[in-house]
């Protein structure tokens, strides 16, 4: 199993529920996006499956470990195996391409050579290079981040998560700043990534038809909660338009 959670539960502290008895869980190499409204709880269910974010109630389980009962040391090599892509990836502005790509394994290698390559000199340019060549960004190695624009920058956190391979692999919102095409490329090579290491990949992305093109299973979220999970070929036009019924409403009125 690649992950389990069972009656999840999580409210910020302003008092703000985000997840609300939330039970799902996938075997190693699925694949399966999240979908739902603005303030569905989507991105606060991804930081629980990242291990960055501990619930309130419930119970997690990831590749096979409780990450909340375990040592600070055995989290850290939990989060080692666990790749996330961020809508706005984390990265430093001045940090050069080819370091930003690196530093996906940073939890895996010894801290000389984790320093060694952040500091000195990058340790594996033909790892970064290839990473890069899947995205069409080989030319930008060692180009400074802050050069670079929203689109490539996405693109970079991407090719991070590809360089790290880790088991479980997560995207928030991976594509948000690409267009159509661009996306469409990017969300196969994930799609490929997971079918090569036998990864689970499980994204959260609000353009629809990208969820259906590309993923076999299909989670709508709605209110912190799980309003269906589905295989894709069973997910209707009538389920849809309930998931989004208030925020179609919301954009009719606007218009």
């Amino acid at each position: 199993m690649s992950f389990s959670l069972a009656a999840v539960g999580l409210v910020h502290p302003n008092g703000q529920r985000a997840l609300q008895g939330v039970t799902l869980a996938a075997g190693a190499g699925e694949r399966l996006a999240i979908i739902g409204p603005s303030g569905a709880g989507k991105t606060t269910l991804l930081r629980v499956l990242g291990a960055a974010l501990r619930p309130g109630e419930g119970t997690v389980r990831l590749l096979d470990e409780a990450p909340w009962q375990s040592s600070a040391p055995a989290l850290r090599r939990l989060r080692a195996r666990i790749g996330t892509v961020h809508q706005s990836p984390p990265i430093a502005p001045r940090l050069r391409v080819v370091t930003a790509v690196l530093a996906g394994r940073l939890g895996q290698w010894s801290l000389p050579r984790a320093l060694g390559s952040l500091l000195l000199r990058p340790a594996d340019l033909p790892g970064a290079h290839e990473a890069l060549s899947r995205l069409a960004l080989e030319d930008r190695l060692f180009e400074r981040c802050d050069r670079l624009s929203g689109g490539q920058l996405q693109r970079v956190g991407i090719a991070r998560v590809l360089y790290q391979r880790p088991a479980l692999l997560l995207a928030d919102e991976p594509v948000s700043a690409l267009d159509p095409t661009l996306a469409d490329a990017a969300l196969q090579t994930l799609v490929r990534q997971g079918e090569a290491t036998g990864a689970t990949l499980v994204a959260s992305l609000h353009a629809v038809e990208l969820a259906l093109r590309w993923f076999p299973r299909i989670v709508g979220m709605r209110e912190g909660r799980i309003v269906f999970d589905s295989p894709v070929g069973e997910v209707s036009q009538a389920m849809l338009s309930a998931l989004y019924a208030n925020e179609s409403a919301a954009r009719e009125s606007a218009a």
